[in-house]
């Protein structure tokens, strides 16, 4: 997150998706079980957004040797790609690039 906009913001959250328990670290911005996000800023963690959307992960990409998920927002279809992390389900991220 090198964006000079980015806002850190700790938050632990229910994914609206699947019911997970997520504890936040400032950098979480999907769930780790089944790779949702929320469409909730407008820069990474200002949490600005009205739209507060399901994004729909719909792709799984490989830029500089990560692992980039690119969600959908499924009310307003807003793209943003975000970083994997070692967290995240690995069956999950497979079957995302099965896709």
């Amino acid at each position: 997150m090198s964006s000079s906009n980015f806002h850190r913001c700790i938050e632990n959250f229910t994914c609206e998706q699947c019911g997970e328990a997520v504890s936040g670290d400032g950098y979480t911005n999907h769930c780790p079980k089944c790779l949702w996000s929320k469409h909730v800023d407008i820069n990474p963690g200002d949490r600005a957004a009205e739209c507060q959307g399901a994004m729909e992960p719909s792709a799984l990409c490989q830029k500089g040797g990560e692992y980039i998920i690119a969600h959908r927002c499924t009310r307003c279809g807003f793209q943003r790609n975000q970083r994997a992390r070692k967290e995240d389900d690995f069956e999950a991220l497979l079957a995302l690039a099965e896709r």
